[in-house]
């Protein structure tokens, strides 16, 4: 966090100290080659290359990234890993793939098929008592320090099939944030494979995407979900919950997994 100077409508004379949450450019660098550059808030930067890294298929376990540096450069921070042999050639015959397209994001025909990639279907081996969604709402605040203090932070939590938070992490992206929490959860126990992720955002597709690429199988976000975050759900046998509140949830996939409906 940053401090600066401001002034409030109720009184434009007086300037006043206020926290601003941090925002930088990220480049994540696998084995000295460039892969994407992300605006993330400069903190669990590790667990983020971890989560992204999983999340979008560059490996498949926490062990296939031999070293990781972040490392101040003069517009931002690298992140510098170190993968193994045969998933840096698979990254550079995906990259290969994909030049020469136009467009940008998910824009033009040619990444359709990029945009739907296959999902392995997942397993029904959770379980969620909807009873316990008010209590990870009521401490997810919790997980967001920053948050807290600027108002400007998306979170992700693991939620025990307790209601109780395992832990979370927080960014000014929520896509991050969640890539951050992944990260997180592929570096502990078992007792982080047990429930459900929640988010403070809506449910697009991109996160339904990544929480299923690492075996989530139930995700609560506080807002909507997307048409496409629904098909991509269906797919892939996520159980997909929107518009979480206390006393209020809406199911758009996979309701096997949820009791007390």
């Amino acid at each position: 966090m940053r401090q600066v100077s401001l002034w409030h409508r109720q009184d434009l004379q007086l300037a006043r100290q206020d926290e601003l949450a941090e925002e930088v450019p990220v480049a994540l660098v696998y084995n000295g080659i460039s892969h994407v550059v992300m605006m993330a808030t400069p903190k669990d930067l590790a667990l983020f290359a971890v989560g992204f890294s999983l999340s979008e298929g560059i490996i498949e376990s926490r062990s296939e990234i031999y070293g990781m540096d972040v490392v101040p450069v003069c517009n931002g921070l690298e992140v510098r890993i170190e993968l193994s042999s045969r998933r840096f050639m698979a990254l550079k015959e995906r990259r290969r793939a994909l030049a020469g397209r136009t467009g940008c994001g998910v824009c033009g025909v040619e990444q359709l098929n990029d945009v739907g990639r296959p999902v392995t279907p997942l397993p029904f081996t959770q379980s969620f008592n909807l009873k316990y969604l008010d209590l990870a709402l009521e401490h997810l605040n919790d997980v967001q320090p920053v948050g807290r203090m600027t108002g400007c932070t998306h979170a992700a939590a693991w939620v025990m099939p307790d209601g109780k938070l395992a832990g979370g992490l927080e960014d000014v992206g929520r896509h991050v944030a969640l890539d951050k929490l992944l990260g997180k959860r592929a570096g502990e126990g078992e007792s982080w494979h047990k429930g459900a992720g929640l988010v403070s955002s809506r449910a697009s597709y991109e996160m339904v995407q990544k929480a299923a690429m690492c075996g989530v199988e139930i995700l609560f976000a506080v807002s909507a979900a997307t048409t496409l975050a629904v098909d991509v759900a269906e797919r892939c046998n996520l159980t997909l919950v929107g518009f979480c509140k206390p006393g209020r949830a809406t199911i758009y996939t996979h309701p096997q997994r949820l009791l007390g409906v």
